[in-house]
């Protein structure tokens, strides 16, 4: 089934100069963070805001997320973000992006969606709170994303580049009442930026969130090169965060 122009959420703005990096290409926190509001505001749309979630003590959380960027949007391009939601998959809600410039794709998305009681800190069952979002296929999405876990198994593959302990601040805490998403690329650019020249051109990046940051938490952050990607894993008594940006070849 596919969806009709009801069914996806668009907006169309120009990238501005808080929102890049020294080289002028977008930043991947700012890309994202772009994703989590228009996926917000769609949510709203569809009936699905905050009187039914965040009012009612449930957060919309994601658990993992990928994009395949094309070419990275520049400051003072004008874009054209456009979102709509997969199908539910009982606690899961699988929600895809594109970026555009006119009419070339610059960046496709997805990240997998759930709702999680701000209380317990466990994930809650939609249907039991009457939360419903009819998603849809347009045959051209990214796949979901899976378990990067398998990138770390085999250590001799691997080049580890660098070690750092975080401790998660008062600015980096978002609603949600742990580090945002977006704020762990911020982590992995300061700890292995991208290539001055080419910058995020080119590159399919994965995430999986296992563990929440909350604040005063602490994390040791390795980070590992393979032959063609870059590896960031966060730990604490566990694996927190596992994040893979692999070039890609064209």
């Amino acid at each position: 089934m596919s969806g009709t122009d009801m069914d996806f959420f668009e907006r169309t703005f120009t990238i501005h100069s808080r929102d890049v990096t020294q080289n002028r290409q977008l930043r991947l926190s700012a890309m994202l963070g772009f994703f989590q509001e228009a996926s917000i505001s769609h949510t709203e749309n569809l009936g699905m805001g905050r009187e039914k979630t965040l009012d009612r003590g449930l957060l919309w959380i994601i658990t993992k997320q990928s994009a395949e960027i094309i070419r990275m949007p520049r400051y003072d391009e004008t874009v054209t973000l456009r979102t709509w939601p997969g199908r539910t998959m009982r606690v899961f809600f699988p929600r895809y992006y594109e970026i555009r410039s006119g009419e070339d794709l610059l960046v496709r998305g997805c990240a997998v969606w759930m709702l999680l009681s701000e209380s317990s800190r466990s994930f809650v069952f939609p249907d039991e709170y009457d939360i419903e979002i009819d998603g849809f296929s347009t045959g051209d999405e990214l796949d979901i994303p899976g378990s990067l876990a398998v990138c770390f198994r085999d250590p001799s593959g691997l080049t580890l580049c660098k070690t750092e302990t975080y401790s998660a601040r008062f600015s980096q805490i978002d609603i949600n009442g742990h580090v945002n998403n977006c704020r762990y690329f911020d982590l992995v650019d300061d700890i292995l930026p991208p290539d001055e020249n080419t910058g995020y051109d080119h590159t399919m990046i994965e995430a999986e969130y296992l563990k929440e940051i909350r604040l005063g938490d602490t994390v040791v952050i390795k980070a590992y090169q393979s032959e063609d990607s870059k590896l960031i894993e966060g730990e604490s008594d566990q694996s927190v965060f596992r994040i893979r940006i692999k070039t890609i070849v064209k």
